[in-house]
């Protein structure tokens, strides 16, 4: 490739990088403008209990993790662009509908709906993206791209916050869905390069893989699951996205009730928290990982293993704690050193895989981490708040990030001893 060709290709990548991160952002708006409306929907005409509004989160996920497999086959065979818009209009569409909603069974079907525009685009897009930049800037570019998971569910908890005080939450609903469908047509722009291209231009061995093009999906299911390092790295992913996914959905309706924060207050702090330790938090994790892995190979899971057992103790001490101010500075800690394994644990996820099989490597660490993940921990914490108190209920989270990097520990170890 001549330097003029490699300057059209970087600016096309740059734009696909761009357009992915902003529908990123939305998907993850989308996703958790509904733990904004928690209060507002546990007392409006649908009456909700905790265990409900748990079940909220979860049936979008059920769904989720269902169609990812399904949509990560068609990832590795199909025009990804496509199938990347189908899904973003979908879930947009889905989540507009949410505020029409006149039942909780009517609000669980709109709600699982989204899980399918999710799925398509979920797993194909970090495939898509290993296909625009090479492997040295891997973790910087799956950084970038998945910043916009804590600035999209900052603006889920302050947009859908702010609007409810103001308008009610189904007009939040109408204002998270309805700027997704621009970004669908976007999506048709997108260049769709060939896969492994990227590791080709690295010294991949494509052809030695390629055999594996025109296998069954079983069998490409099969292989990912006899790869032990990828394996043990989902398994800390879902331990981790248990944690997340409990907080995410919890916390403010825990500062609203255990903390007595007014309603607008507990969603906007939160969401400011979030949103600034997720951003730095997320982009450190991806130039440090890709930093380290000058001197080790299994940097990215060294880099996640060990931030998460550093974060175990401030999210115990955040959750336990009666003093604002501490409280405030422990969540930031906490935050901090968990959004350092965003980046890094994805772009695990891609190079455990091989270049054919990527989107469904995703797809299956998709499956696996919301089922035994925020799948389960919403409803989880919902049915223990039932039982005894929120604020009792929430301790379960510290335990599921000293798990997660734990098992991210014992992958590096797993990986090391493939590589050696």
């Amino acid at each position: 490739m001549s330097a003029a060709q490699r300057r059209t290709w970087l600016v096309s990548a740059s734009w696909g990088l761009a357009i992915l991160t902003l529908i990123n952002l939305f998907n993850y708006l989308d996703r958790f403008v509904v733990a904004s409306l928690f209060e507002s929907l546990k007392h409006s005409t649908l009456a909700l209990s905790d265990r409900q509004l748990g079940f909220l989160m979860s049936a979008f996920l059920i769904v989720y993790m269902v169609a990812a497999p399904i949509f990560g086959a068609l990832g590795d065979r199909r025009p990804r662009p496509r199938l990347i818009a189908f899904g973003v209009a979908c879930w947009s569409v889905a989540t507009a509908l949410s505020g029409l909603a006149g039942s909780y069974l009517a609000l669980i079907v709109a709600r699982a709906t989204v899980g399918i525009g999710e799925a398509a685009y979920g797993t194909i897009a970090p495939s898509l993206l290993a296909d625009y930049f090479p492997v040295s800037r891997r973790g910087r570019i799956m950084a970038i791209f998945f910043c916009a998971i804590p600035v999209g569910a900052a603006l889920g908890y302050v947009v859908g916050g702010l609007v409810d005080a103001r308008f009610g939450w189904r007009a939040a609903f109408f204002v998270a869905g309805t700027p997704g469908l621009a970004l669908a047509a976007l999506c048709l722009l997108l260049p769709d390069p060939p896969r492994g291209s990227q590791d080709a231009a690295n010294g991949g061995s494509i052809k030695k893989k390629s055999a594996h093009g025109q296998v069954s999906t079983r069998a490409t299911y099969g292989r990912l699951l006899a790869n032990r390092p990828y394996v043990l790295a989902v398994l800390g992913y879902a331990a981790y996205t248990f944690a997340v996914g409990g907080l995410g959905a919890w916390m403010p309706a825990f500062l609203e009730r255990v903390r007595g924060m007014p309603k607008a207050q507990a969603t906007v702090s939160f969401g400011a928290i979030v949103v600034v330790t997720g951003f730095v938090g997320t982009f450190a994790g991806g130039w440090l990982g890709d930093y380290c892995t000058r001197y080790s190979r299994q940097a990215y899971l060294w880099l996640c293993g060990c931030s998460m057992l550093l974060a175990a103790p401030f999210v115990w001490m955040a959750l336990t704690t009666s003093a604002p101010a501490a409280y405030s500075v422990y969540m930031v800690i906490a935050q901090f050193l968990i959004f350092l394994s965003t980046g890094p644990i994805n772009a695990v996820i891609v190079n455990l895989a091989s270049p054919l099989e990527r989107a469904s490597a995703i797809a299956l660490s998709v499956f696996a981490i919301h089922l035994l993940g925020d799948v389960i921990s919403p409803p989880v914490i919902g049915a223990l708040s039932d039982a005894t108190s929120l604020g009792e209920a929430v301790k379960i989270v510290p335990i599921a990030v000293l798990v997660s990097g734990l098992v991210w520990c014992l992958a590096a170890h797993a990986q090391r001893a493939r590589d050696q």
